[in-house]
């Protein structure tokens, strides 16, 4: 330590010294006259050399006095770092005269700051750590959000307090045909365009009033077909509770609204069909009861037509309830090997009456050799005896009704095909002739019927017998209504 002294003694000293002759020697070389007389002045006058040396002792005191004061601050953190705090007290320099009662003090100040420190570091970490999870959770539930949203079959729209996108799902980006991707924060008006000026103003309206939740249904276009939605707009607020956005969700109704027409047009149908043969036989039975027939032969036309709007009557329940059954699954099928052929030639009989009566020519086939099908007996005469009477029913006289049997064993299919020399259907009629109370408007004057009659071939056909349906038309010309089956194999009829 003596010798670290003793050194930054010599060290100032030649520092101080050589700044000193550096200075008489820049001005006895420099030249000028200033730099002259400095040196003279210097040479007569040794005070300048007194001065220079004070100087030097200063800044060698300060110096040395900084010295010290690090080295004894260095010492008690050494001395507190190892527990030594009591040999404080037994050294010498510049804190030999401190108290030890200070140094203690002094100690207990610094454990008792490190220990505040230290409690404050443990929370600020630990509420670190619980921020980290909060915004995990937070991240975890927005994506778990927008899953949601975009996993939703219905249209769902976000927007800002300023009416602009936040977020949309696949299904409204195909509605309105944008992509979200590339319009987020788009206005709303741009968003929707012109077409939809009235939506969006809904939209902000809905926003505006602050409203919990407004439904209306709306008609909007989607690949050009016009589609009914039933539309909810609903009103998102912060914690001060104001409004920071506003969902609309579209849910397209279309079907619903589809399945409710029919069955309020199955009601009017049936009603009207019921109505109708129920009227008949009220009157009918009415002028029999008053003994307005005095006659037999007018009692007998009357009880003929009470038991033919009767018999319309019954058939027009039954088909109704075939309807209901088939479609709820419950009706019974027993289904056995069957010749198409002798099953049509048996139904043939039957309508062999009523095409007379109407001067209709009916055409059949040879039997093929091998046409059975697997099939519900009673259900497959009432296919085809549908078909005939149908055809039969809008051709006009002296016309022609045929019905043949093709096997395609290549398909391992039976086709049956009815083909008259009728009316005919028009073009934009044709899919719909297989809807159900659905008649064809400029044939409705030709013949009477419910329109329950193709739709039953239909569901007899196709849902209970896995077959299928098909109708060829031109107006003024005939039509081709026919049907296809599954052809038996001879396994399956060997083993019945």
């Amino acid at each position: 330590m003596r010798f670290g002294r003793s050194l930054y003694v010599i060290v100032t000293s030649i520092v101080a010294c050589s700044m000193f002759t550096g200075t008489l020697a820049k001005a006895q070389n420099s030249g000028t006259e200033e730099g002259w007389c400095l040196a003279g002045y210097a040479q007569r006058m040794p005070v300048a050399l007194v001065c220079f040396v004070v100087v030097a002792m200063g800044v060698i005191l300060l110096g040395w006095y900084w010295l010290r004061l690090a080295r004894a601050i260095t010492s008690i953190a050494r001395l507190i770092k190892d527990g030594k705090a009591n040999a404080i007290g037994n050294g010498k320099g510049f804190f030999a005269s401190l108290r030890m009662a200070n140094i203690d003090e002094l100690c207990e100040a610094f454990d008792k700051h490190f220990d505040d420190c230290s409690v404050r570091i443990a929370e600020y970490e630990k509420q670190i750590k619980d921020l980290q999870i909060q915004i995990q959770l937070s991240l975890r539930r927005e994506k778990n959000a927008e899953a949601i949203i975009y996993s939703i079959r219905d249209a769902v729209i976000v927007f800002d307090e300023y009416d602009r996108l936040l977020m949309a799902n696949e299904a409204a980006g195909r509605l309105f045909k944008f992509d979200f991707s590339n319009s987020q924060h788009t206005p709303l008006t741009e968003l929707l365009g012109a077409d939809h000026r009235e939506f969006a103003g809904f939209i902000s309206h809905c926003r505006k009033s602050k409203g919990q939740a407004t439904r209306r249904e709306i008609e909007l276009l989607e690949d050009g077909d016009s589609k009914t939605f039933d539309c909810i707009v609903s009103c998102v607020y912060d914690q001060s509770r104001q409004v920071c956005g506003v969902v609309v969700v579209l849910h397209d109704i279309t079907r619903e609204r589809q399945i409710q027409q029919m069955k309020n047009d199955f009601v009017s149908h049936v009603s009207h069909e019921l109505k109708t043969p129920l009227a008949s036989i009220t009157a009918y039975s009415e002028m029999l009861v008053d003994g307005e027939t005095n006659d037999e032969k007018t009692r007998k036309e009357f009880y003929s037509v009470i038991q033919n709007q009767a018999n319309r009557l019954s058939r027009l329940i039954e088909d109704i309830l075939n309807t209901s059954r088939i479609e709820s699954g419950l009706i019974k099928v027993n289904k056995e090997p069957v010749s198409l052929t002798m099953l049509i030639k048996e139904q043939l009989q039957m309508i062999k009456g009523c095409a007379e009566e109407k001067n209709v020519e009916i055409v059949g086939q040879k039997p093929i050799v091998f046409d059975q099908v697997y099939v519900d007996r009673d259900m497959m005469s009432q296919v085809i005896i549908n078909l005939l009477s149908n055809a039969v029913k809008y051709t006009r006289s002296g016309g022609t009704v045929k019905i043949s049997t093709e096997v395609d064993e290549v398909a391992s299919l039976v086709r049956v095909i009815v083909t008259d020399t009728g009316v005919g259907i028009p073009e934009d009629e044709v899919e719909r002739v297989f809807d159900k109370f659905y008649r064809v408007g400029a044939n409705k004057k030709q013949a009477k019927g419910t329109g329950l009659g193709l739709n039953l071939v239909k569901q007899m056909v196709e849902s209970v017998h896995d077959g299928r349906v098909f109708v060829t038309s031109k107006v003024g010309v005939g039509s081709t209504f026919g049907f296809e089956l599954p052809l038996a194999t001879r396994q399956t009829v060997g083993t019945v």
